[in-house]
């Protein structure tokens, strides 16, 4: 396979190609096939790449036939990475808004985003109303942003971006084809053994009108545990002031209102966000098939279009059972971030830590804390987030003395933010400049998105504030996001690149990559490939450290256990 051709979808069917020379300019005649799956079967050989408008008006197409594809350029994806690198994020991402800037021309707004109807595929199907433009054009786009990935700072790292953002776009439509296995009745055993029986009419199930009880007894009063309000105020009426419901300030409070409450608020949000209903809409023929958005934040983390697979609960993780004769392998990169800012940083003790042995932590206490991995483990999630006061501030010193260069790219990068500048990731991915970015938590994840924290210690998502940043406090904010971007949108970038190299590594077994969130994966495979599948995984780890960063003493270990059901995984 050597030539890049492009390819758009025709009506009745059919497909526009047209093979594309080293300049991304069209290199022989447009031709017209009357049935696109054919067309592009009949090519696979030959095709390197298939650059096209976006990847969800033509891969499902060609999945549903059984068609896979190597390797896409997805000229939206890359016109949202070159605004953000051109310091023009939030301008029209469409190509028809890239076409119509090359000309001049008054720029359309963005189509509204769909929402993904549970268990539909119709959003990947249909491009939006007012999105299509001739094939000439669409070419016309993609040789000018071949021109702009080569004025990029670093043009090598910014088309590796791009072209891994579109791997990652042949990934998230491959996991929605092939879906999480899900039984639909172990998940119900679960909602039985934890909510008791439904009553008729929709209404709370027993369990939670147990606790419902037992929350209003305590109080003295009829209380509404699902109204955030109606128990502030209760509280209030018993000399006790709140600010909010969060768990965490509630377990400091003594009142027996409390543990009712806490119990209520856990099951609560498992009834209404992985409940009957949740079961009804998104869990079809034994699989739960969510719409994945990759670079859904702007640290280029992935989210969801509804059905909140990044945020499944561990108890409901118990209804995700491999088929018969087959496992999950289900891998968690260890303490990724670190990693990552070791690696970026090139600061050389640290990238000494990072290639010694699985734990992170551990080497870095034993070269800097006398042995004390919780500190050391603070001190460098301190850094990387900005905690900077209290102990924080006791083991960032410690770690700026052992670690300079580490903690001064991190310290870099929040003085740029506090400045109004804007940052990179490794590979060219770029923060929001500071106007326009006060909805964005501090690690670059919008609030309410669907999303998790991470599984080396960092905070969740609902955890980080998002604030303004008009004024000083705002301006401190801002570092804060910042500092944190260029570390965990380097992760991001890795990620990326690992899931490029185990697709490619599994492409010649039965094993299913299905499941996806920022430092972890999960493969569906035979029994007996399962052996085979963790080397992989592990393969694809260290193979994407390299490519990103070059070649490092840092390691990228994962931690894999294989499991019939996802729960068993941890």
């Amino acid at each position: 396979m050597t030539g890049r051709w492009a390819l758009a979808a025709a009506e009745g069917g059919g497909a526009l190609l047209a093979p594309l020379d080293a300049d991304g300019r069209r290199a022989g005649p447009v031709l017209r096939e009357p049935d696109l799956v054919a067309a592009v079967r009949s090519r696979l050989p030959e095709v390197a790449r298939w650059v096209w408008r976006v990847t969800g008006e033509i891969y499902p197409r060609l999945l549903a036939a059984g068609v896979r594809i190597e390797r896409c350029y997805d000229i939206e994806v890359a016109e949202l990475l070159l605004l953000g690198h051109e310091g023009r994020l939030g301008e029209p991402r469409s190509a028809a808004a890239a076409w119509a800037r090359l000309r001049n021309a008054p720029v359309p707004p963005d189509p509204p985003a769909r929402s993904a109807a549970p268990g539909s595929q119709s959003s990947l199907f249909e491009p939006p109303a007012g999105a299509e433009i001739s094939f000439e054009a669409l070419l016309d786009v993609y040789a000018e942003q071949q021109r702009r990935h080569a004025a990029a700072e670093h043009p090598e790292r910014m088309r590796l971006l791009t072209a891994s953002e579109s791997a990652g776009m042949l990934v998230a439509a491959e996991m929605h084809r092939d879906g999480l296995p899900w039984r639909a009745d172990v998940h119900r055993e679960v909602l039985h053994e934890l909510l008791g029986e439904r009553y008729a009419g929709g209404g709370e199930p027993r369990r939670l009108a147990e606790l419902a009880d037992e929350v209003s007894e305590a109080f003295g009063r009829r209380v509404r545990p699902d109204l955030p309000a109606d128990v502030v105020k209760a509280f209030a009426g018993a000399g006790i002031r709140v600010r909010s419901t969060r768990r965490w300030e509630l377990a400091e409070i003594d009142h027996p209102a409390v543990e009712p409450l806490i119990e209520y608020k856990k099951l609560y949000r498992i009834w209404t966000a992985n409940g009957w209903t949740w079961l009804q809409d998104w869990v079809r023929d034994g699989r739960f098939r969510p719409e994945y958005q990759p670079g859904g934040t702007v640290s280029g983390r992935w989210t969801t279009n509804g059905g909140g697979a990044l945020q499944i609960p561990r108890v409901i993780r118990r209804a995700v059972v491999a088929d018969e004769g087959w496992r999950l392998v289900v891998a968690d990169a260890a303490q990724m971030e670190p990693r990552v800012l070791a690696a970026i940083s090139r600061d050389p003790g640290l990238m000494e830590a990072a290639g010694q042995g699985d734990d992170l932590y551990t080497a870095l206490s034993d070269r800097a804390f006398a042995g004390d991995r919780e500190h050391a483990k603070l001190a460098l999630l301190g850094a990387i987030y900005g905690q900077t006061s209290g102990d924080g501030l006791k083991n960032l010193a410690a770690l700026r003395r052992r670690f300079p260069l580490a903690v001064a790219y991190v310290d870099d990068a929040a003085r740029a933010g506090e400045e109004g500048r804007i940052v990179r990731t490794w590979l060219g991915r770029t923060s929001p400049r500071a106007t326009g970015a006060e909805e964005e938590g501090e690690a670059g994840i919008p609030q309410g998105a669907d999303g998790s924290g991470g599984a080396d210690g960092s905070p969740s998502d609902d955890d980080r504030s998002s604030a303004g940043y008009g004024s000083s406090s705002g301006a401190r904010a801002r570092g804060r996001f910042t500092r944190n971007f260029v570390v965990q949108g380097s992760a991001a970038d890795w990620a990326l690149l690992m899931l490029a190299a185990l697709r490619r590594a599994l492409s010649g077994m039965r094993a299913q990559l299905v499941f996806f969130q920022h430092d972890e994966v999960i493969v569906h495979c035979p029994r007996e490939e399962a052996e085979e599948v963790t080397e992989a995984i592990r393969a694809a780890g260290e193979l994407a450290g390299r490519i990103a960063f070059g070649r490092t003493p840092v390691r990228f270990p994962f931690t894999t256990a294989t499991v019939e059901r996802y729960s068993d995984a941890k």
